[in-house]
């Protein structure tokens, strides 16, 4: 009887023990909400040099150059709009161009670039206009967008009297600036390799 009662108190104890750190939340560490892991390609770049274009660059062998003819609802303007495709990384850098001239006046195209980019503040945390002025005449803004917007990297580049380069930066997804951030900084620095190396051949 005596040795029943100590196993039985014996069970007891043990019960309580269990029962003590289970129900103790100190226990507990919940994961991280994680994303995919994405393997990023080793940069290395080729010249887009094309007869007939007013510029040429050097863009990310990881990237297809296609021909744009429609922008979104729009018709493309010129034969010059393009899109740098960044297929396995599903983002796209859509790249319109257009001669300054009487019918696009330099300060209409400024402010219509300025009105596209600041479009995207509504779901915005912040946006940043750094300047960026190149030894081949190329001048102009980045607009770095944070939080859920559409477009989280844009740019314009321009001579100031005849050549002005709009480019915007967009995923093939649900715009989330957490799962996006990786990819975003990554193209980023690719986009400004772009400009950086941006030249205009008229």
């Amino acid at each position: 009887m005596i040795i029943y009662n100590r196993f039985a108190a014996l069970l007891l104890l043990l019960n309580l023990t269990i029962l003590f750190y289970a129900c103790n939340d100190e226990g507990f560490i919940p994961k991280k909400r994680g994303y995919y892991r994405i393997d990023f390609p080793e940069r290395k770049y080729v010249t887009f040099n094309e007869p007939g274009y007013p510029y040429t660059f050097e863009y990310p062998v990881y990237a297809d150059i296609v021909k744009d003819t429609v922008f979104f609802d729009s018709k493309a303007e010129n034969p010059w709009w393009i899109n740098i495709d960044f297929k396995k990384l599903g983002g796209k850098v859509y790249l319109s161009y257009k001669v300054i001239d009487q019918q696009n006046v330099l300060g209409k195209l400024l402010e219509d670039s300025y009105q596209m980019s600041h479009f995207h503040t509504k779901k915005a945390d912040y946006i940043n206009e750094p300047e960026f002025h190149t030894s081949d005449n190329v001048h102009g803004l980045y607009y770095d967008v944070g939080g859920n917007a559409a477009s989280a990297f844009q740019f314009y580049a321009t001579d100031s009297v005849h050549h002005f380069l709009r480019g915007a930066l967009y995923f093939d997804t649900t715009p989330n600036a957490d799962s996006l951030k990786p990819v975003n900084e990554f193209l980023r620095e690719d986009i400004m390799h772009i400009v950086n190396s941006l030249k205009w051949t008229r």
